[in-house]
């Protein structure tokens, strides 16, 4: 991760944890602290079980710490993949999992009052006229096909008195979905694990898992014996899995936050205060935080090196859309890894029997990360036929092997840029 994260700025006080040493046994060992992993462990142990948890940093270190912060339903690939493998009636079941992700982590915000800046609302902002109709297909086919009525279309005239830009011709709001400060989210969902007996270790990065009936898993200086074991690494879960490792391609996300604006500009940009993001397969996507700070992520490495003039990139993206900020300067500038998959759906499954795996969230994971949490934690206590969904979708590895699949994906992403740009 790069330094200077302003979520790290801002985060609450949190637990010195110390590091795993010596051996234990539990009923689960959960690999990795953000959100996935917290909330697994949560509700693992809400049901009574004896639940580990360890991660190779320190809580939310991860994607869960320093994404945009966007709570919103639905999933990176759209409906439409979702349609063609699982058919119309469980596409819908997983549309009305991923509304419940949104719904459940406002539950749980306020069920463990986590101080995390929540804030309603999202609008998908149209570039092109083209964007604009397709939004316009997309209202209709979520009232119509999904019963899904929290979106409103906002035509450009209205939209310039709720950002002021001149880039967006029409948007898509959604009155159900909502943004957080993510890193204090994870904080407190870590913190309400340990509330229900959970054990979180940090610093005690997980080196080998040896399966079995008790699976064993090695940490740096320490062991843990469990019937169970569940995967939340995301764009690390290859490091223990060269399966998983093929199917999922970390990538390299950046973002700002400027500097304090005030409430009286930074209203003005973004006057209902929701997050914002276009509707290029590249996006930018934007929001105010709770001190008047506008956070903008937009750039992306397939590389998987930090880029040192990520500040400029997003920093110019950022003028693209705002260009009244010249003015301002970019006070923090971070960015670090997320997986995606081939088809951009969401990977859930088994590598062994009682070994599970969540990943491949795709840079839409903020709630349905926490869904993902609560889905093992039933499929453990054998209430599997959600979770079961996920593993019937089929995710084939990146094509060329360890050398060749980056630069392919470089290729297509360019194909992708080349669109957007029409």
């Amino acid at each position: 991760m790069l330094p200077d994260s302003y979520y790290q700025a801002t985060a609450h006080a949190d637990p010195v944890r110390p590091m795993l040493q010596g051996e234990i046994t539990a009923d689960v060992c959960v690999i990795g602290a953000g959100i996935a992993g917290c909330a697994a462990a949560l509700h693992l142990a809400q049901r009574g079980y004896r639940v580990v948890v360890l991660e190779a940093e320190h809580v939310g270190h991860g994607a869960s710490g320093r994404s945009g912060g966007q709570l919103l339903p639905g999933y990176s690939c759209g409906q439409g993949p979702l349609l063609t493998q699982l058919g119309r009636d469980d596409a819908s079941r997983m549309w009305d999992i991923s509304v419940e992700a949104v719904q459940l982590t406002r539950a749980l915000i306020k069920e463990h009052a986590i101080d995390c800046d929540l804030q309603a609302g999202h609008l998908e902002a149209a570039i092109k006229p083209r964007h604009r109709i397709a939004l316009l297909h997309s209202q209709r086919e979520f009232a119509e096909q999904y019963d899904y009525h929290s979106l409103r279309l906002i035509e450009q005239d209205e939209l310039r008195t709720i950002v002021d830009s001149t880039r967006y011709c029409a948007a898509l709001y959604d009155s159900a979905a909502a943004h957080v400060q993510p890193l204090n989210y994870t904080l407190g969902l870590a913190r309400a694990a340990e509330s229900a007996g959970a054990m979180i270790y940090e610093h005690s990065a997980a080196q080998t898992i040896k399966p079995g009936n008790m699976a064993e898993v090695h940490s740096t200086q320490g062991k843990v014996t469990a019937p169970f074991v569940v995967l939340c690494a995301n764009a690390y879960n290859g490091r223990l899995s060269p399966l998983l490792k093929s199917r999922i391609m970390p990538v390299s996300t950046f973002m700002i936050a400027t500097e304090s604006l005030g409430e009286a500009r930074a209203n003005k940009l973004i006057s209902n205060r929701a997050a914002v993001s276009d509707t290029n397969f590249i996006l930018d996507y934007f929001r105010l935080s709770a001190d008047h700070r506008l956070l903008f992520g937009g750039r992306i490495s397939y590389s998987n090196y930090e880029l040192r003039d990520s500040s400029k990139a997003v920093r110019k993206r950022m003028l693209r859309v705002f260009p009244q900020l010249a003015d301002v300067n970019v006070a923090y500038n971070w960015g670090g890894l997320l997986d995606i998959t081939l088809n951009r759906a969401p990977d859930f499954g088994c590598v062994q029997p009682n070994v599970y795996y969540l990943q491949g969230f795709s840079g839409h994971g903020m709630a349905l990360t926490g869904m993902a949490g609560k889905l093992v934690a039933e499929h453990i206590a054998a209430q599997s036929e959600r979770f079961d969904l996920y593993a019937r979708i089929k995710h084939q590895p990146f094509p060329g092997g360890a050398w060749l699949r980056m630069p392919g994906l470089v290729l297509a992403m360019l194909w992708y840029r080349l669109r957007d740009a029409l």
